[in-house]
């Protein structure tokens, strides 16, 4: 339940960057779009080491690669970034859409199966090909469909939907991942310890967590809502127009 509910803050702080990048131009909509793909690739990563806590064998004494973890998160910020930069500069194209969530689902599943590589312990991992191809079928749906509903309903509760049907995605593909994973152990060595999960991950866990709730601050500083960017586009006599593209302060 707490993976869940990092991967809903994440994701709906990463939406909601998305959709406040659309209501400004130049750099700071890129600046918020960038913001967005930092707040959804860390809520997709502490959603997975949070997750990895409950996974472990008594055989196996199970350690992280501090270097592969971390790199796994700049794999989900790098890739889900070309998701939401593409969809956040032609908002109302749909091909654009279907290929952001694309983008997007591929980047939550890379994090995942990276970070499954920075397992450290005596033995190997196998994976059922058929069910890792439906869980990034998942991961890419849900995305899609997150992307979407963000961008089409602008509202705070819009943006709270949308990131429990991303935290879906990313849970979903994550449990799926690990249904398709098989492990090996390389000896019959039985009850050696180890460290315990907690221990293991915190330390991986705690700067990404810090990241996030510094996202969260940003966000709740921000003195401009889209909402209130959509009323003053109406105020401007041009309703319905985006408000991306306003190119003058509002004056009286």
């Amino acid at each position: 339940m707490l993976g869940f509910l990092m991967a809903m803050l994440g994701s709906t702080l990463g939406l909601r960057c998305t959709v406040r990048g659309l209501t400004t131009v130049g750099r700071r909509r890129l600046g918020w779009l960038a913001l967005g793909a930092v707040a959804i690739g860390t809520g997709i990563f502490t959603m997975h080491f949070i997750g990895m806590m409950g996974f472990t064998s008594p055989a196996l004494p199970i350690t992280y690669d501090a270097t592969i973890s971390y790199a796994s998160l700049a794999v989900a910020i790098l890739v889900v970034g070309l998701g939401v930069l593409l969809v956040g500069l032609h908002p109302t194209s749909v091909p654009a859409l279907l290929l952001a969530g694309v983008i997007t689902g591929l980047g939550v599943a890379g994090m995942h199966y990276l970070g499954m590589a920075g397992m450290r312990m005596d033995g190997g991992l196998a994976y059922d090909p058929l069910i890792v191809v439906l869980s990034v079928v998942v991961a890419v749906v849900a995305a899609t469909a997150a992307l979407w509903f963000a961008i089409a309903a602008r509202s705070l509760g819009a943006a709270l939907g949308a990131g429990a049907v991303m935290a879906v995605a990313v849970n979903g593909m994550h449990y799926l991942g690990m249904q398709a994973l098989t492990l090996h152990a390389h000896t019959e060595t039985v009850g050696l310890g180890g460290r315990a999960p907690l221990e293991t991950l915190m330390p991986i866990l705690l700067g990404p967590i810090v990241l996030l709730l510094v996202v969260g601050l940003v966000v709740g500083l921000d003195p401009m809502t889209a909402d209130e960017l959509n009323t003053r586009a109406r105020r401007t006599g041009t309703p319905g127009r985006p408000v991306a593209r306003l190119t003058e302060p509002q004056r009286g």
